[in-house]
């Protein structure tokens, strides 16, 4: 299937379903949304030679990696139910994401180190920093189908990343993987471009223009859904075929 049947539809998708995903997901991303512009707002405060960060901020970061979680196994478990053609309540699809928290926590921080760790190393050369962007986007691109393995295929978080890395391994998928991922670009500098523009407003205007971007940024977690649902079907007709 090409790249933009695979768009057209996500987009359908998304637009036929968008009053059930915005019950889902709008409260969830309201929560997290908040916890980051209140953490933003602490190391604006805090004091530049020798901030402290006590365990309020901890509790914060770790609330986040949960209702990213959280998130993700919800929106992941709707896309695998109405894509199947069945219809389940928001409510029912909350309860059967968080058995799925816990291996997504692990998977997610896994692959964070995986990702950040060439920045890292090359930033221990001062400027050079830059260039470890490029195999951090690389890694990326690779580990962009683990959530949807530790939660439609059940495996473990180890597992699922070795087999994210053997799923984007031919050049072709990983460019159109690439290509998807590249559709959070403009929403990132449209949504910080209104951001900076109504900074005047407060903090209650960042929260409700990073909600609503985030919201429409939900797209890209579809186009790359269906990507991999197109492709994981094919592997497997392959495998039968064998």
């Amino acid at each position: 299937m090409s790249l933009s049947a695979i768009l057209t539809e996500a987009y359908h998708f998304y637009r036929n379903h968008i009053s059930q995903l915005a019950m889902l997901t709008i409260p969830i991303l309201l929560l997290q949304i908040g916890i980051q512009t209140w953490l933003g707002m602490e190391l604006k405060a805090a004091d530049e030679v020798n901030p402290e960060f006590g365990g309020s901020h901890m509790f914060a970061m770790m609330a986040l990696l949960i209702l990213f979680s959280i998130l993700i196994a919800a929106l992941t478990l709707f896309l695998e139910v109405r894509s199947q053609g069945h219809k389940v309540g928001n409510l029912l699809i909350l309860k059967a994401s968080m058995p799925f928290v816990p291996p997504l926590l692990l998977a997610g921080v896994a692959s964070g180190f995986a990702i950040i760790a060439p920045v890292m190393l090359a930033a221990a050369f001062g400027p050079l920093w830059v260039i470890g962007l490029i195999p951090s986007l690389y890694i990326f691109a690779r580990l962009s189908f683990v959530n949807f393995m530790v939660v439609s295929e059940r495996l473990t978080p180890f597992k699922a990343i070795k087999e994210s890395f053997n799923f984007t391994s031919e050049w072709p998928f990983l460019l159109r993987t690439c290509a998807v991922l590249s559709l959070y670009l403009p929403i990132s500098i449209i949504s910080s471009q209104l951001t900076m523009a109504t900074e005047s407003f407060g903090p209650a205007a960042e929260l409700i223009i990073a909600t609503v971007f985030g919201f429409i940024g939900l797209f890209v977690n579809i186009a790359l859904f269906r990507l991999y649902m197109v492709n994981r079907r094919k592997d497997d007709e392959g495998v039968q075929a064998d």
